[in-house]
């Protein structure tokens, strides 16, 4: 399964044998080109970058590093080997062969579900299009790029499965995604989440830890589809997934390091003495961790979903490692526990578990995401600072669901799971989410350093360099 660079298009699915397919995926290239030249990484047309490119689909050794121009970085398709004989998992086609095409009664659902996750692809290439401008090492700027080119690259792969299995709507669709912008208030993108500012390098940290993190259980859900090239695309795009949730978890991990080494040279713990001496105080980083859970949280849905629950019936998309759950993978008479409300009060409520498939997915990223958090809180007891970030309450500032704010119910929730009144919110609501000083500091730490070998004063070292490069290695190179 190696990847033919040779064509206009890489790839491994025998493009050039597929004359129609080939041609219309070469008509939507240069709309691509145009779309990443507009609101891809802003100032990089004469940038080299030190980047990694898939070259095969084997799992040892599928890429290799090299400086590449960004505007010349190779997209393609690229999906994992067919495994022979596929069987339908769970739902109602459970034991079935896996779907090669299109089943035709599944056909508009099938394509919501691979628009909705080609849509937030180019959406989080847009809200980080502005980073670069500001990065705290080259180190840092050339993670920020390998992100940006391999969302490009998933768009690539949502893509060739609209443009080959869906016909004029698909290629429709296609050009759609393409029309979207993040944040854009008359052509905004299809969630919530992938419509917030990435305004800096601590969002843009906690985005590649949370959200991305998100995707990875999105994809490994859709990874189970009975339809079988969505299935194997998605198994390759988790492979690089995994770099961008390092991204994230590694640049805050040296976020706290360097805050605690600065706290133990000057003997403090007082955010205002911390924030002179540029660096971002632990509780400013608690704050920033309970808006971008809060946020991510909302993508997965409300806790009681009938779509959801249709997805799994009808085979399309599955739980997460769907084959090492020990039942019988079509949910009869399963129930599962969702938070729900009783007057005001917050109660567990037992439901019919294929209804209540979005939470459990919520409930299964959350337990990740803990023990991500659970190694930064490492670094703060190694360094004798007696300080434990948490993960607030799955319910807290959530849009979405029963307890969204603003809603009917209009329901408050503090980080801690209690429901609270208006006016507690109202009091508080500043101490648990980033405030207009809050963003003012990160904003005032974000400056350019660019020269190798060098940090910024608010970030510590990595402590080793991508494909064991030396901590001085020109990552990046502007001509």
């Amino acid at each position: 399964m190696s990847i033919n660079y040779a064509e206009r298009i890489p790839n491994n699915v025998n493009l050039s044998n597929d004359r129609r397919l080939q041609r219309a995926l070469e008509s939507w290239q240069p709309s691509y080109l145009d779309w990443w030249k507009e609101m891809g990484p802003e100032n990089t047309e004469d940038t080299d970058v030190y980047l990694r490119t898939a070259v095969s689909v084997d799992p040892d050794g599928w890429a290799q590093y090299g400086h590449v121009k960004m505007p010349d970085y190779r997209w393609g398709i690229f999906l994992t080997p067919p495994e022979e004989d596929r069987k339908i998992n769970f739902g109602d086609h459970k034991g079935e062969p896996a779907w090669q095409e299109v089943p035709g009664e599944y056909r508009s659902t099938l394509r919501r579900i691979i628009v909705t996750q080609g849509d937030t692809e180019p959406a989080s290439v847009e809200q980080q299009r502005h980073l670069g401008l500001t990065c705290p090492s080259l180190y840092d700027m050339r993670n920020l790029f390998q992100v940006n080119v391999e969302e490009g690259r998933h768009l690539w792969a949502m893509v060739y499965l609209l443009q080959n299995y869906f016909g004029r709507d698909g290629r429709e669709e296609a050009d759609a995604l393409l029309q979207r912008r993040s944040g854009d208030p008359d052509h905004p993108r299809i969630l919530g989440a992938f419509n917030e500012k990435t305004p800096d390098w601590l969002s843009f940290f906690m985005f590649t830890f949370l959200t991305d993190r998100d995707g990875k259980y999105q994809l490994a859900a859709l990874a189970e589809s009975g339809f079988d090239p969505l299935s194997r695309s998605c198994k390759f795009m988790l492979t690089e997934e995994a770099h961008h949730l390092f991204v994230g978890e590694s640049g805050i991990a040296r976020i706290i390091q360097r805050t605690c080494d600065v706290m133990n040279e000057l003997k403090t713990d007082d955010p205002e003495r911390l924030r002179s001496a540029g660096v971002i105080d632990l509780p400013t980083l608690q704050k920033y961790l309970n808006f971008h859970f809060s946020v991510t949280l909302d993508l997965y849905g409300a806790e009681i979903s009938t779509n959801a629950a249709n997805f799994y019936t009808n085979g399309l998309k599955g739980r997460f490692e769907e084959t090492k759950i020990e039942d019988d993978h079509q949910l009869g008479g399963e129930s599962y526990g969702v938070p729900d409300l009783d007057g005001d009060k917050m109660i567990q409520r037992d439901v019919l578990a294929v209804t209540a498939l979005n939470e459990r997915l919520r409930d299964d990223y959350a337990e990740d995401c803990a023990k991500g958090v659970d190694r930064w809180n490492r670094i703060t007891r190694k360094a004798g600072i007696d300080y434990q970030l948490k993960l607030p309450h799955k319910c807290f500032h959530r849009a979405i669901g029963t307890f969204a704010m603003g809603t009917i119910s209009d329901v408050h929730v503090a980080p801690d799971g209690r429901i609270i009144s208006d006016a507690e919110w109202t009091r508080k609501s500043t101490d648990w989410l980033p405030s207009d000083s809050d963003h003012e500091h990160i904003q005032s730490l974000m400056k350019r350093v660019a020269a190798p070998g060098k940090m910024a004063s608010w970030i510590a070292p990595p402590p080793r360099g991508i494909n064991n490069q030396p901590q001085d290695f020109e990552y990046v190179k502007t001509n």
